[in-house]
Order: C-alpha cells, then structure tokens, then sequence
C-alpha cells in the first residue's frame, strides 16, 4: 500500500491545543537562553517546573511553587519578568517585594491578599506572582527567636493551597459601615423638606467603601456602579454573601508563585567578598555548583520556621555564580549592542581588539556580585570612548564603510583607534581611558613584587609537591589587598595524611622568604598564614583525635558539655607538631630550589600562574602533577586516597585467610 495516499489524520482539539503550548514553551526556553547567559540549567529546570501548570492547567489544584535562589545580579527577576511576557502572562503577573515596599502598591499592600485583588488575576483562573526579595521577610532573628512581621502574613496560607481566609475585620467594617448608612437614611428622609428643591445624591458609598465591597463580595460591576447602589441593596448582597460559606475564601491554587531571594548562608563562602574582583570567576563558579537542597534547607533554616520551610516545598534551583565564559561572552554582547548603537546613529562602525575585551574583564568582574557591576564598568568605560572616537571619525570624513579598528597603548592608559582617511592615508588617535583596577593590580615596585613572588611560590611549590595537583590559582597582581594569594581545591576527605600536608603548605611562604631572603629578612606576611595553621593544629591534636590524646579536648563554660577540658598540655603537642612541618617544609623545598626559581620567574613575569601553566612548569622540573580538570565546575573536591583500592585488597586479604 502507498502510505502517501493516505488520507490525513485530524488531530483532536485537545491534542492541538496542548501540542501548541508546548512549542510555546520550548519556543519561550529558546528565547530565554539567548537573552539570559550562562544559566541555561536553570532555565530548562525552570521550563520543566512549569510545564504542567501551562500546558494543562486544570489538573492543578493547588498553587505551583517554583524557588530561585542564588548571588545577586544573576538574573533571577529577570527571568520570572520575561518568562511572563514569553507566555502571555504579563497582564496576569504581580511582583512583591517582600521587604514591604513595592513598587506601585496601594493602601492595601499590606496584605498578599490585597495585591492580588487589584491585579489582572482572576479568582481561580491562572496567574504569576513572584515574591521577590524574600530572604528579607525572615521570621526568625540571628539568634532564633520570632522576629516581628507586619506585613504579608497571609503569604503563608496561600504558599499552602491558595486558598485565602476572608479578612474578618474587614467584613465587620462594612457591616459597621452599611448600618452607619442606614442610620444616615433616616435622618436625611427627616431633613427631606429642606432637600425637596435639590437633586437626590447620586452616588451612595464613597470610593473606597466601595472598593473594599467589590473586593469583599467578588463583584465584577464597575466600581462607578457599585458606588450608586442603595444600602437596602448592598444589605442584601452581604446577608447572601454571609451565608454561602463556600464563597467567603478566595481561590488562587491555579497561581504560579516564583519565589526568589539571596541566601547568604548558603554562599557564606562567595556572597560576602564583595570586594574580590581578583579571584577566577571559574573558582567561585565551581564552589557554587556544588550547592543542593540540603543547603537551602540549612540557609532557610536560619530565617523561617520549620512549617513555613514546608510550605516552600522542594522545588528549588540554584543559580551557580556566573563562569569566566559567561563574563566573557556578556562583556562581548555590550560592546556588540554599544557598536552597533554608534553605527546605526552615526555610520561609524568600530571593530573593538580582544586587547580591550580582557581589559574590560580585569577591570569590570567582581564575580561575587553578579552582572550589574560589569554593565556599570563597561558602560563608565566604553560609552564615552565610542563616543568621542565617532565623532573624531565624522570630523576626519572617514568613509562609512571602513571598520575602525579600537585597541588599547600606553601601558593600557589610551585607547586608540586606527583606520583611513578619503584618500586611503593612515589615521589614528588617542582617547585617555581610566582602568582604576589595573593600575591598583600593578606593583610597580621590584622588591615588593619580589617578595610576593617567592612568599606565594613557596605555598604553590609545596602544595604542587604534597598534593600531586597544581594550585587553582597564583596571583602577586590583586587589587583587593596589598598581598598575593594560591587558591586551592578543596577535599571530599581529609585524611590524616592530608591535614599534616596542609599545614606545611601552610608554612611553606615563611619557609620560602626564609631559604631566599634570610632568617632575618622574613617579614610579618606570614602572620594570617601562621594564624591558620595553629587552627588547622589544634584541631588536629583537639578535636580529631589525631595526637597522643583520644578524647576531644575543649574549653567550656556549659555543665552538660562533656568534653576533657585539661586544654594546657596540648599547647605543647601542637607547638611540637608545628615545629615538624616547618623542618618538613625547609626540607621540601630546599631540594627543590630549580623548581622555586622557575615559579617565581614566572610570577615576576606574568603576576599569575594557571593550572596548566603549573603543570608544564613542573614538568620542565621533572615533578608530574595530575592534569587540570578542563570543565569549570566538573570537580567537586579531590580524594586523595585510592580508598576503594585499599577496600579491594582488604577483602581479597580476608578471602585468603578464609581460604576462600
């Protein structure tokens, strides 16, 4: 049979109509992920959240809540706003500020109720509502106790079915009210006579009287004809509206509630560096992927009850902080927007040199803070620059086909721009630019870079050696403090063999400037550095039962805490413990002076060292490190101990004395 002669087959209504809201979606995911970078994880766990409430909407019963959660500027608002306007939902979409002042609100903005009542949304149809800012509508305080809430405290019983209790009070105030009309009444049929040669009044409930009957009763008139009805009217309607139980709750289950909010508990180690614009985006990147539910429930946990926890349910995504990739891909898109807006103004067309995209990167990223400081920094930095250098064009007569070319010189002082004239003759010209950050990254003074080169050294060579990975990062040019610093990787497990390799790492820039400089040429650097290691120390002999004592080792004032309390002979154990690590760390590099030389160097020369960068410098030094995880946020903490080996060679031990 030809299957092409088959006639073909009408699809149902029903299966129209579902399969269309379903391209609109994927159509609406589409459009998300080219307008917000980076978080497109978020976005297809958002779609998936909502899929049901818009594709079949009456299954739902109860409202469907969707958690956003991350640093600020990366987009959580943004996506709730244009995902609205990609569905049809704009008209139908209210946005709360949980700290108590949104924007636009009226007299009845205290109440979640209130809002949505003056809104676009329908009792019982569906809706957006997104509770913005909600880490700030906290109801526990820093130390546990009940923290005072005067507004929105009905939030919580629509977050558990939509369905809102009538506000009683209010419900009496209007009865007040119709008996205080009925009170009026009568005095005015009294006082008729001197009224006999006057119009009757027209309108009977002021204005607000009336909007609150219109939201009490569900009236869909106009409120002009709310306003016009008699008392005995309105009597009635509010003694048949008394007595139907059913109608006295007002339905929003069909409500698609986005809740977003900055929890800083659960970023504790990203969201208060706010200052770091030194840090690779990729590391903080990486630490915030690993985040998951278990660590929203802790951070909500520190500013909700256990119950209104509930009521957010499980539906929560985290947004990671944003990728060196994300930042380098959004720094192209504003010059893109800012070129393109030059020339269709102008006719002047710039072509910008990957020169001012790193500068506009080391100058602009603060990758604890989100987009809204690099927009503000390309902006501050870019705008006046095209702007002038257009205008230098138009005076020159460049013709309007020619791309200007616009690079940064002079020690990343100026910009220039290059191109050529009417008659083909080179043109070219300097606009003074101001990179506030590169110029507090660079140390201009040779001993001061020296000795921050060799301190850092120190710590990245023993790390290199001790743990068999090259440091995540090594920086002498930071604009953040007046110092230099290694990141590492952080671990899944911490043996004892670990611990002891970290604080020799630790003590290894003091070791360094020591074996460079001299005994007596070290400096107070080491001091934060020493302050940690001592920690790392007395944990290790106190708490983690690692000395020559079992029992943990603590001060307390507290009866039911009980711990050994004889803290005093450990003071020696941890000075001796430190005491080995420093002779381990002397040792450690003092066999590895070529390898201290070549590290070094190439800090001088660069001011930073990268994973890969490491590895080859090693490598030249005969020292195999393992190779870089090449996707950002792939590894989420190393194990060190083949535990899993160990585990098979026990078993097959046990195997042969089993005889097995």
């Amino acid at each position: 049979m030809d299957m092409t002669t088959l006639p073909a087959v009408a699809l149902p209504p029903l299966h129209l109509e579902l399969a269309e809201r379903q391209q609109r979606l994927a159509d609406a995911a589409a459009q998300l992920k080219a307008e917000l970078f980076g978080i497109d994880e978020v976005i297809d766990r958002v779609i998936d959240s909502v899929r049901a409430w818009y594709v079949l909407p009456q299954c739902i019963t109860r409202p469907v809540i969707v958690c956003l959660w991350g640093l600020t500027g990366t987009g959580k608002t943004q996506l709730t706003r244009r995902l609205a306007q990609l569905l049809g939902f704009y008209d139908r979409f209210v946005e709360v500020q949980m700290d108590g002042f949104s924007h636009g609100a009226s007299y009845r903005s205290s109440s979640i109720a209130g809002m949505l009542s003056d809104s676009g949304i329908d009792e019982g149809a569906p809706g957006i509502l997104v509770l913005d800012e909600f880490q700030r509508f906290r109801t526990v305080d820093a130390q546990g106790r009940d923290a005072p809430v005067e507004r929105y405290q009905d939030v919580w019983a629509l977050l558990s079915d939509g369905r809102l209790p009538p506000p009683l009070s209010a419900l009496g105030a209007i009865e007040r009210k119709l008996a205080d009309a009925s009170y009026e009444a009568e005095r005015e049929d009294a006082d008729e006579a001197p009224r006999a040669d006057k119009p009757p009044y027209r309108f009977q409930l002021d204005v607000w009287d009336a909007q609150e009957l219109k939201g009490m009763l569900k009236l869909r008139e106009p409120l002009a004809e709310i306003m016009q009805w008699p008392p005995t009217k309105v009597r009635q309607l509010f003694a048949q509206f008394q007595q139907s139980q059913q109608a006295w709750e007002t339905d929003y289950s069909r409500l698609l509630v986005f809740v977003c909010g900055n929890l800083d508990e659960m970023y504790h180690e990203t969201a208060q560096r706010v200052e770091d614009c030194d840090t690779d985006a990729d590391i903080f990147h990486r630490l915030t992927r690993k985040l998951s539910l278990i660590d929203v429930k802790k951070a909500l946990s520190s500013r909700f009850k256990p119950e209104q926890i509930a009521r957010l349910g499980n539906g929560h995504v985290i947004y990671p902080s944003f990728s060196k990739a994300t930042y380098e891909r959004l720094i192209r898109h504003l010059c893109s927007r800012y070129v393109d807006d030059i020339a269709r103004q102008t006719g002047v067309r710039f072509g910008i040199g990957a020169d001012v995209f790193q500068a506009l990167y080391d100058n602009a990223v603060f990758p604890a803070q989100g987009t809204r400081p690099l927009f503000s920094s390309v902006h501050a930095i870019l705008s006046a620059t095209l702007v002038n250098a257009a205008l230098w064009a138009l005076e020159q007569r460049v013709p309007p086909h020619q791309t200007l070319s616009l690079g940064l010189c002079g020690g990343l002082q100026h910009f220039t721009v290059s191109g050529q004239g009417p008659q083909g003759e080179p043109l070219q010209a300097r606009f003074a630019v101001a990179l506030d950050l590169h110029r507090l990254k660079q140390r201009t003074h040779a001993d001061f870079r020296t000795l921050l080169a060799v301190h850092e050294a120190g710590h990245g060579l023993a790390y290199a050696l001790l743990f068999g990975h090259a440091p995540q990062e090594i920086k002498i040019n930071i604009a953040s403090f007046e110092g230099g610093y290694n990141s590492f990787a952080s671990l899944k497990a911490t043996t004892r063999q670990n611990a002891l390799d970290g604080m020799c790492v630790g003590l290894a820039g003091r070791v360094a400037e020591e074996l460079v400089f001299g005994e007596m040429a070290c400096t107070t650097g080491a001091e934060h550095d020493y302050q940690q290691v001592t920690a790392q120390a007395a944990r290790y002999i106190r708490h983690q039962g690692f000395g020559d004592r079992i029992s943990r080792t603590d001060v307390t004032v507290e009866m039911d805490n009980h711990i050994n309390t004889d803290a005093a002979p450990s003071n020696d154990a941890i000075e001796a413990l430190l005491r080995t690590q420093y002779r381990r760390a002397q040792s450690l590099l003092g066999t590895h002076r070529d390898a201290i030389k070549r590290t070094v160097d190439a800090l001088l020369q660069h001011g930073a060292i990268t994973p890969p960068e490491m590895v080859a410098l090693m490598r030249d030094c005969a020292i195999a490190l393992a190779a870089p995880d090449p996707q950002p946020g792939g590894e989420e903490g190393l194990v060190l101990e083949p535990f899993a080996a160990r585990w098979a060679v026990f078993c097959e031990g046990s195997d042969a004395r089993d005889g097995r």
